[in-house]
């Protein structure tokens, strides 16, 4: 074939090539499009025909090398050994003595909680160990509700919210939370713990700025440190700390012309201490510093204010002036779940970025129901409130003035009192925090063997995590007050605490003396 004969089939071939292209729908425009940017820029042409073939190539290679020089075969005999030498750490650290022996004498509840339970010995107790502070699960409309929503809906969604997952009884609690705070909406979650400690990530990111309380709770902390933002901590509940760190970090910012979101994270009742923030202080140093403030409301929420609103109803101020108000809906609540209030744009945010919400089946329609009902039963009886309130100071009554070994921390209006030993006792006997908690732990013995069952303060989960290496978290017994007991009930459970502390703190000195006798 000489070179007339190649060129001629050449051209045929283009020819035909061409024809077959042309008969391609939207062939004639591209070819326009070519010719067009051929004419204006030919450098431009060239450097999307590169881009074409990368993206060809890309398309079509492996997503790794198979056959890379930095593979090692191994044969059969070294997989086995390997497998076998395998120890996998474990998922927690192995109980200690003390907390061995606690487990195996842990009371075991047999049937419904309430004021008084019965216990798997047979034997019935007082209940002052759950949060159950208005025995609304014993009401008798809030269960009906709750069963004719579970012939309705189902046990569970069986899927995530913004998809098949949200009915119409989520957006229903959503506007009844929302008219609750008298915020401009909410958004709920389906586990309590995990709200808080997805809220922050989702609004803080790598370079912002929070400052944080010290004593905050340990669902906080896992958020704090998920959002691996900056984190400054001021002194607990000490809005002079608070003010010097705002100060440092606004005119810091101002110097390197930095912008960064900054935000003030607290709580509205302090799980580990009992007390509760200085919100009117709060609010007026975010506005002066231009920070936001994320409320965790937790243990607040349903419990502070005439209607149990919170801090916000207790402290007379305007839920707006809150960025974010973070809450439980288990607890006094009796339902399940967690949920966020505050602006429209806060609550929009989190619907396709809060990995708890977007990554979670949604709340079972039985629990969002419960939640919404027991708002209807807090607006419209105030006087459960009032009267856990007055059990709260029956309790305390019998127990802070008149015990000569401990002293209540908690917030006069919290109904989960938290007792710790008074500094001149530690001083005096020398106690180290596993002394303190293993006294405790006989008071707690011993109450539950005079029929009342206590607890204590959990705090071991909350040391190593993040910003606990300068923080005293001082052991305390925990006593949950409930509405469900009357006054008389109530005076003579804090009398048999009252003399079982003494019983232990006495035994402990006979044997202390015997043994340095």
């Amino acid at each position: 074939m000489d070179l007339h004969e190649v060129q001629a089939y050449l051209q045929a071939s283009l020819h035909e090539m061409s024809h077959a292209f042309q008969k391609v729908p939207g062939s004639a425009v591209l070819i326009r499009y070519i010719q067009s940017s051929y004419q204006n820029d030919p450098v431009r042409s060239a450097m999307e025909l590169v881009l074409v073939i990368f993206f060809v190539r890309y398309l079509l290679s492996p997503s790794y090398p198979t056959h890379g020089p930095n593979y090692v075969k191994l044969r059969d005999d070294e997989i086995d050994e390997l497998v076998r030498d395998w120890e996998p750490e474990p998922l927690v650290a192995p109980q200690t003595t003390f907390e061995e022996a606690e487990s195996e004498k842990q009371p075991i509840i047999v049937g419904p909680t309430g004021p008084k339970v019965k216990l798997s010995n047979g034997k019935t107790v007082v209940n002052l160990a759950s949060y159950n502070f208005y025995n609304l699960n014993a009401s008798e409309s809030i269960k009906a509700k709750a069963i004719e929503t579970l012939r309705t809906y189902g046990v569970g969604p069986c899927g995530p919210p913004q998809f098949y997952g949200t009915q119409d009884v989520h957006m229903n609690t959503e506007h009844d939370i929302a008219t609750f705070l008298g915020t401009q909406g909410s958004i709920v979650y389906s586990h309590a713990f995990s709200t808080i400690s997805s809220v922050i990530p989702t609004f803080c990111k790598r370079g912002d700025v929070i400052v944080a309380d010290k004593m905050v709770n340990y669902s906080i902390r896992k958020g704090l440190e998920a959002s691996r933002s900056n984190i400054k901590w001021f002194e607990h509940n000490d809005m002079e700390d608070l003010e010097q760190i705002l100060k440092k970090v606004a005119e810091e910012q101002a110097k390197k012309k930095v912008l960064t979101r900054r935000f003030i994270v607290t709580e509205g009742l302090f799980e580990m201490v009992g007390d509760c923030s200085d919100l009117p202080k709060l609010v007026e140093l975010k506005e002066k510093y231009k920070f936001r403030i994320a409320l965790d409301e937790t243990w607040s929420f349903g419990v502070l204010g005439r209607n149990g609103r919170g801090l916000t109803e207790a402290q007379n101020v305007d839920a707006e002036a809150v960025d974010m108000i973070i809450g439980s809906l288990a607890g006094p609540l009796c339902a399940a779940g967690g949920f966020c209030a505050g602006s429209k744009d806060v609550v929009r945010h989190q619907r396709i970025n809060a990995a708890s919400y977007t990554y979670s089946a949604a709340l079972p329609a039985m629990a969002a129901v419960t939640a919404s009902e027991t708002l209807t039963v807090l607006q419209c009886n105030p006087e459960i409130l009032h009267q856990c309130r007055e059990n709260i100071r029956a309790m305390r009554a019998q127990l802070d003035p008149r015990s000569d070994w401990v002293q209540c921390t908690s917030d006069p209006e919290n109904p989960v009192m938290l007792l710790v030993f008074k500094p001149e006792v530690i001083k005096s006997r020398q106690l180290s925090d596993e002394d303190q908690e293993r006294l405790l732990y006989d008071v707690v013995d011993e109450t539950l063997t005079n029929g009342v069952l206590v607890t204590r303060l959990k705090s071991i989960p909350l040391i190593g995590s993040i910003g606990t290496k300068d923080v005293n978290i001082r052991p305390a017994l925990k006593i949950c007050i409930t509405s469900g007991l009357s006054k008389k009930e109530i005076e003579k459970a804090g009398v048999t605490i009252r003399h079982a502390i003494t019983k232990v703190m006495t035994r402990k000195t006979n044997r202390q003396s015997s043994l340095a006798a």
